[in-house]
């Protein structure tokens, strides 16, 4: 494995598969989706009843998609463009395929569900040059001002490899790491509920920094420092020191962290790839339907208004004034929306799920793209045998810089910096090239011999998601004690347990996922979202594809006391 250091416990054999499907509900996504019998049916009576989707990123798109398959018309309404924070953009003047992913750029093998509807709309995957990975050619790791090139963790020194170490032991020691996984990668699925009941009541109030404090294996502040500033996987993790340690087990039981692939031409094709796709096995609709053609090919616009109406119906208002009312709708934009940007009916939801909303805890992410030329980047420096500019990791305001690039006679791009949280602040009152013109000055620190700005071809193009007026941030990130308020959200699809006047309305999306961040999430929600509306349709799963409602039972998440 090459991943950067510290890196995850080794994998006992990595030709065994696994899927991002849990810990906290061990359901096969990838299973289901494949299965001939498919997801689900309803009713005849059903057939071409409207359905609101609100919002037009992977999670409404998969489930939009997948009820027009069923036989109902999903109505999607997105305030942006469709893709969300799978959002690809391109480069004033350059080559249209010279493109940036503003938001997420990055997928492991795990993500099995997202992998189906990669695979469905036939897109391809190449790896993602994170630090150290087999596809990146070098590695530079700047830190207090000294720096180490790197092609592999061998050619760090040997405190990195202490650091990688001593991450190893803290996960074994007090997170049964290697037992877990084993129970992943086998879909042992008491097994698996076995662990995570005992970590989710040890653990639930604890930090990721106090998580490693506790450890033996991080008594040294100098090893925590470095651990949080380099990382794995991705780069450093010091931004998420202050989320509960059981969003960063998940990461690392399931292999999200490791083995990334990017998708060739940019993510945003796969939710504008199944917009547009005309499914072969489709019930009412005929041969030629699309989500596209059911919309005249433009989604409605941003959702103003929600509330609920005679017949315990969901009513929405649009920017258009227009007002529609739905026997059932799916929310999957960001939760805060629901207290901000939208008006909103008190009676929408149960109050212990408001509260649940309110308490979400979003990371802020920034990203700055230049074109470039060539990838330069690879010319050997003749002094020292090394590549000219490297993927680099520093403690200096870029802290993540990544090098993309098409073929050694094609224009390039490289991502100068990829921050989060108090890094990411910082950027926020700057300009884009207000913004570049630091990066540069940051970088020239690192690399005095290399003059980046000569070979940029195109204005830089940038994101702060904090900012972003439908975001409000790039993902949710549960603080220590969210466990509780994560459980309500994320079963609230099973509205067989809500009071009858709280049913119709359904949550899907990143905020409901337990794997926040990952388009896995976003996909896995979406499918628990069709299954409820299938559900209240009167329609059921066949009974050799139980759904994750069927089995719901067998797999709940634990529960904690409230009291």
């Amino acid at each position: 494995m090459t991943s950067t250091v510290p890196n995850a416990v080794q994998h006992t054999d990595a030709t065994e598969p696994i899927t991002m499907f849990g810990p906290d509900f061990p359901y096969a996504y990838d299973d289901f989706l494949a299965h001939p019998a498919g997801i689900g049916q309803i009713p005849a009576t059903g057939h071409g009843t409207e359905v609101a989707v609100i919002g037009g990123g992977l999670s409404g798109i998969v489930a939009a998609y997948e009820l027009m398959k069923m036989g109902l018309r999903p109505v999607v309404y997105e305030a942006d463009e469709i893709g969300g924070r799978l959002r690809t953009v391109g480069f004033d003047g350059c080559d249209p395929e010279l493109t940036a992913e503003m938001g997420a750029m990055r997928f492991p093998p795990s993500s099995t569900a997202l992998q189906h509807y990669i695979d469905l709309v036939g897109l391809e995957t190449r790896p993602f040059p994170n630090p150290l990975s087999a596809a990146t050619p070098s590695t530079v790791v700047d830190l207090k001002g000294e720096s180490h090139y790197a092609r592999t963790i061998d050619d760090l020194p040997q405190v990195y490899r202490d650091v990688m170490d001593a991450w190893n032991r803290c996960l074994e020691e007090g997170a049964d790491f290697s037992d877990m996984n084993r129970a992943m990668r086998e879909r042992d699925v008491p097994r698996i509920r076995e662990i995570w009941a005992k970590l989710v009541q040890k653990l639930d109030n604890q930090t990721f920094y106090g998580f490693l404090c506790d450890s033996d294996a991080f008594k040294s502040f100098r090893h925590r420092e470095i651990f949080g500033q380099v990382g794995f996987g991705t780069g450093g993790w010091d931004t998420d020191f202050p989320n509960s340690i059981l969003e960063i087990l998940r990461v690392v039981y399931t292999e999200a962290d490791d083995h990334h692939r990017g998708i060739v031409g940019g993510s945003q094709q796969l939710p504008l790839r199944l917009w547009d796709r005309e499914p072969q096995k489709i019930v009412h609709w005929p041969l030629g339907t699309s989500l596209s053609s059911l919309h005249d090919g433009t989604p409605r616009p941003a959702v103003t208004r929600l509330n609920r109406t005679a017949g315990n119906r969901i009513t929405v208002t649009d920017a258009d004034g227009d007002i529609r009312t739905y026997p059932a709708a799916i929310f999957t934009g960001q939760s805060w929306l629901l207290l901000s940007k939208i008006d909103c009916d008190d009676a929408l939801f149960p109050i212990d799920h408001w509260t649940a909303m309110e308490r979400t805890h979003y990371m802020e992410s920034s990203k700055l793209f230049v074109p470039v030329d060539r990838p330069f980047w690879l010319d050997e420096d003749k002094a020292t045998g090394r590549d000219t500019m490297s993927m680099t990791l520093t403690d200096r305001m870029t802290r993540g810089t990544y090098l993309l690039d098409d073929g050694p006679d094609r224009p390039a791009v490289i991502c100068l910096s990829y921050t989060w949280c108090d890094d990411s602040l910082k950027w926020l009152p700057l300009s884009p090239n207000e913004r570049m013109d630091v990066m540069l000055k940051s970088l020239g620190e690192i690399y005095p011999d290399v003059d980046i700005r000569k070979h940029i071809i195109g204005n830089p193009v940038t994101v702060s998601w904090e900012n972003e007026p439908w975001f409000m941030g790039a993902f949710k990130a549960n603080l220590p004690g969210h466990y509780r308020y994560q459980r309500r959200l994320f079963t609230h699809f099973m509205q067989d347990r809500l009071p009858a006047d709280r049913r119709g309305l359904f949550l899907a999306g990143d905020d409901i996922s337990w794997t926040a961040g990952w388009a896995e999430g976003a996909v896995q929600t979406a499918l628990n979202a069709v299954w409820g509306v299938m559900t209240q349709f009167g329609g059921a799963t066949d009974a050799t594809n139980p759904g994750p409602g069927d089995v719901f039972d067998d797999i709940a998440p634990v529960e904690l006391p409230e009291d």
